[in-house]
This record gives C-alpha cells, sequence and structure tokens, in this order.
C-alpha cells in the first residue's frame, strides 16, 4: 500500500477535509445541531407569545372583576346561575329524544 508521493498529498489534505466537514456538519456543535436549536428557539417563542398574550387577557379580566359591576354580575349569572330577588325562574323539561 506505498501509494507515490504525490497521491499522497491530495489524499491527505482531502481526508483532513472530509474529516473537518465531517465534524462541521455533523457534530455536537454542527450545523444540523444549529438547524435544530433554531426550530427549538422559534417554537419556544410562539409559546412565550401565547403566554404573553394570555397573560394581558387575564390581567384585563381581573381589572374587570375589581372595577365593572356589570361584568362581575355577569359572570355570577353566567358561571353560578345567580338571579336578582325579583326574576323569575321559568325551567321548562327537556324533552326526550326518541330513537
Amino acid at each position: 500500500m506505498n501509494l507515490p508521493f504525490k497521491k499522497r498529498m491530495y489524499v491527505i489534505p482531502a481526508g483532513c477535509l472530509a474529516f473537518i466537514l465531517f465534524f462541521t456538519v455533523f457534530g455536537d456543535k454542527g450545523l444540523l445541531r444549529i438547524v435544530e436549536l433554531r426550530q427549538d428557539k422559534d417554537k419556544i417563542d410562539s409559546r412565550l407569545a401565547e403566554a404573553r398574550n394570555d397573560n394581558e387577557k387575564l390581567k384585563l379580566e381581573i381589572v374587570a372583576l375589581k372595577s365593572d359591576r356589570r361584568y362581575l354580575e355577569s359572570i355570577a349569572r353566567k358561571d353560578f346561575g345567580l338571579v336578582r330577588s325579583n326574576e323569575v325562574i321559568y325551567q321548562f323539561p327537556q324533552e326526550k329524544k326518541q330513537p
């Protein structure tokens, strides 16, 4: 396996270049890992934006619950079924569906 000197001059640098290229693409800090990390960052950024949006909605709801009596009354009526003292509630029996 004695290669002539001229061939060795091409094979050794080509091997080193292939080795470096392999780790540049597939290594722990390679291009594929960078792409994967960027995708993860984009997902996390979108989740963060959703969480901030939800947080802002909750802050507005807190302010409305503290200051807006009509909103508070509508929540009490809808969620807890509360009524005023002068209101009449009508309950109708549900019809049974026949197959």
